[in-house]
């Protein structure tokens, strides 16, 4: 709607709606900027559609009102209270309806954020580059540890989380804790020193590193350079376990394994005893069905070798009665007996069996021998 004034003489007069409409349309060209200052009345509710908090100047207490939209807030995810020091991104806005001047953020970052993100990114470029995070590196986690080692900090929640998770899968496990610094300008060499005493200690052959979640600026010492490279260099496995989804420390990605909390690294470790029970009984059961296969095939093998063996002699002797009647039958077939039973006759002279006629000469005396005896007679 244009924004027009109204004539009174030499004067021009605009309405309350149309001065307030004309500056918010003005406002609106401006581009967006930053502003830093501390976090101070913030309120929220959940039939609102915007989040409102007032940033105020630390040096000279001037304040700005301003408001985001609670889906731009939710999705920004990050844990705000009065005090907090942060850097807003947004433009200028006023409300026409009552005149009331404030920033409409677009985004919000805590202070310092930005250089320390920097910072970390080079971190991980460098330590990527030397291999630090290769998955060939990674080591796979023991099936049955004889001892876990736990580094974690004096945060009830997160050790009993451990401890609970890894006693009801696996009552029989052994650990070893560490209560040591997680969070602080002391917290990583505190927790590179608890990391190699648990990793030289006695049958520990897996470390949790553990953490129940935190904010940014908490989980930085997880993101030590120190503490990285005593996680990638460690003699044992070892499983992060923060519990941090919205952004990933550095030991994160050098660990061997990693868990989104610390329930979920106690499960990592240990298996379920009850389902390794399971497993047991089947494996029982599958071997006992396999030796019992195994022996009645062998029972069957048995008693077929024992047939066949109480029947081979029998067999054998078969056999042999059988070709002894063949060379009786070929030796009867071959013998000149069964020639004069067929009606020739063998004659003999005085040389022997006669073949020829030219054998014997006229008068030579002959022997011939029939089937049923021998008769002399004289060559013509």
């Amino acid at each position: 709607m244009k924004v027009e004034a109204v004539q009174y003489g030499d004067k021009r007069v605009y309405t309350v709606s149309a001065f307030n409409r004309g500056v918010a349309d003005w406002l609106s060209r401006l581009p967006t900027v930053w502003v830093e200052g501390e976090i101070t009345e913030l309120r929220r509710h959940a039939r609102w559609q915007s989040v409102f908090f007032t940033l105020k100047d630390p040096a000279d207490g001037a304040c700005l009102g301003v408001s985001i939209l609670r889906s731009r807030f939710d999705a920004l995810r990050i844990d705000l209270a009065d005090g907090d020091r942060v850097h807003v991104l947004g433009r200028p806005d006023l409300y026409e309806a009552r005149g009331d001047f404030r920033m409409r953020a677009l985004s919000i970052e805590r202070f310092g954020l930005g250089d320390h993100l920097a910072a970390l990114e080079r971190l991980k470029q460098k330590l990527a580059a030397e291999g630090l995070f290769v998955a060939s590196r990674k080591r796979a986690l023991p099936r049955l540890p004889r001892r876990i080692g736990l580094v974690t900090g004096n945060d009830a929640a997160a050790k009993r989380d451990v401890l609970t998770t890894i006693t009801s899968r696996f009552p029989a496990a052994r650990v070893l804790v560490a209560e040591t610094y997680v969070q602080g300008p002391h917290a990583a060499a505190a927790m590179v020193d608890a990391l190699r005493e648990l990793s030289a200690a006695p049958d520990v052959d897996v470390v949790v590193l553990a953490r129940g979640g935190g904010s940014f600026e908490d989980l930085l010492p997880f993101s030590d350079e120190r503490l990285v490279r005593a996680v990638a260099s460690s003699r044992v496995p070892i499983v992060s376990a923060v519990g941090h989804e919205q952004d990933t420390p550095l030991c994160d990605l050098a660990a061997d394994a990693r868990a989104s909390t610390p329930t979920a690294a106690g499960r990592l470790v240990v298996p379920d005893a009850r389902e390794l029970r399971e497993q047991l009984q089947r494996a029982r059961s599958g071997l006992e069905r396999g030796a019992r296969g195994s022996l009645e095939r062998t029972r069957q093998r048995l008693t077929t070798t024992h047939d066949r063996l109480r029947r081979a002699p029998a067999l054998a002797v078969e056999r042999k009665r059988a070709r002894l009647e063949h060379a009786h039958g070929r030796l009867q077939a071959l013998s000149p007996r069964a020639t004069l039973d067929r009606g020739y006759a063998i004659v003999r002279g005085e040389q022997g069996i006669v073949r020829t006629a030219a054998a014997v000469t006229s008068g030579d005396a002959l022997e011939v021998e029939v089937a049923d005896g021998r008769f002399g007679a004289h060559a013509d």
